[in-house]
């Protein structure tokens, strides 16, 4: 086992090594809110009105005086709407019926939710308790003139969007999108709906590299499949290059006669890294190139996934500015059935985690666990991450695991 792993750089060291190098992109552009879903926001958004801008009614009822709280019964004076303010006189001796949202006429110091009440033609009798204040939503209640609504370096979504919209804000300052040149690598590989020649198998890493990619916001630049050659190889190196902020391979970074590309990238750039203790996922590669970072990814299907996922996704995530954290955290369930592993490298196998009976977390394997396996992702929901020295598992044991985050969600 030594012999095995000597060498080999913890997942932690390899991912705190690749973010301590990388400095966020700074160039930013302005956008209309309608198109900047999965943007990163380039500086804090302060929001210029009040939430909300006016002191509101929060049930359907009958706004108030207090003074007029103890009388018997109150004569209806009007009516407000959402929309439509209450405009008329309003004498002593009487509320207005009110409905939520509705502005609250000038002088109320309550609403009383209908429910409260007896209605009795033109007038109303209280049957509940008034006290000041109910029922009002005050100006800036919620968010006041001047405070600063998103942070930079969100992430625009579904949530923070219609909030900026809630604002009267029409368009945001946002980062720039990344650019990410991908291509894979080797004579074996095939684009699906091509006839396979013998000893060839479909190319699947750059599909799924590419959705990944696309729900992380990226703009991607597909240079398709390149085959064993070094010229052919040089010359896909330098064409993304010198379009990308990331260069991104997948295959031949492993140690057979026809894998060029780690030998390519020490020939254009430098290497700083490319056997992590991990399983899948051992020969992956980091460095730099002259003007883009540089991940390689090896060449089966999971392990390609899976380094995505705990590898450049954070540095993506970086990269493009985000502030928040890019992997959910992890939780410690109890392990139904029982699971092999050999000590020497931290081991993620694809699990299901679910709720028995008794309403416990509990998580079961997706069956094989081979790095080509790749049916295991479309089963599974997390990964069950088994400590670098720890040997199998067996049923009932205590596991960590990972749950999915919306890169891996259908």
């Amino acid at each position: 086992m030594e012999s095995f792993t000597a060498g080999l750089i913890s997942l932690d060291d390899a991912l705190a090594t690749m973010l301590a190098q990388i400095t966020p992109v700074s160039e930013s552009e302005t956008l209309p809110l309608v198109e900047a879903a999965g943007r990163i926001t380039a500086a804090d958004v302060v929001s210029p009105v009040n939430v909300p801008p006016f002191a509101n009614s929060a049930m359907d009822g009958y706004a108030l005086r207090l003074a007029d709280a103890q009388a018997d019964t109150l004569t209806v004076a009007g009516k407000a709407f959402a929309g439509v303010p209450f405009s008329g006189s309003w004498p002593a001796g009487s509320c207005v019926r009110i409905m939520t949202g509705a502005p609250v006429p000038e002088g109320a110091e309550a609403v009383v939710m209908q429910e409260e009440t007896e209605r009795q033609g033109e007038a109303i009798r209280l049957t509940g308790i008034v006290t000041a204040g109910q029922n009002i939503r005050l100006p800036g209640e919620d968010i006041r003139e001047g405070d600063s609504v998103l942070r930079a370096g969100t992430r625009l979504g579904a949530a923070e969007l219609p909030l900026l919209a809630s604002l009267g804000v029409p368009e945001v300052k946002a980062l720039r999108r990344l650019r990410v040149a991908v291509f894979s690598t080797g004579d074996e590989l095939q684009t699906p709906g091509q006839p396979l020649a013998p000893g060839q198998i479909y190319d699947t890493n750059r599909l799924a590299v590419k959705l990944m990619l696309a729900k992380l916001g990226c703009e991607v630049i597909d240079l398709g499949i390149i085959r064993d050659d070094p010229d052919a190889l040089r010359a896909a190196f330098d064409q993304a290059d010198s379009i990308a902020d990331v260069t991104l391979s997948s295959g031949g970074v492993s140690v057979g006669e026809a894998d060029y590309t780690k030998r390519m990238l020490e020939t254009l750039g430098e290497v700083t890294f490319w056997k992590l203790a991990i399983k899948p996922g051992k020969p992956f590669a980091f460095g730099r190139l002259k003007n883009s970072w540089f991940c390689g990814l090896p060449g089966n299907p999971v392990s390609a996934v899976l380094t995505f996922y705990q590898l450049v996704q954070p540095l993506l995530a970086k990269l493009s500015g985000q502030q928040t954290a890019a992997l959910p955290p992890r939780q410690r369930v109890k392990l139904v059935g029982n699971l092999k592993k050999t000590p020497g490298r931290l081991d993620f196998q694809r699990g299901i985690l679910s709720r028995n009976d008794r309403g416990e977390a509990e998580v079961r394997s997706t069956g094989p666990q081979g790095s080509h396996v790749f049916s295991s992702f479309s089963m599974a929901n997390c990964f069950i991450v088994l400590e670098r020295e720890r040997g199998s598992v067996q049923d009932g044991e205590w596991v960590e695991i990972e749950p999915f985050n919306a890169l891996l969600e259908g």
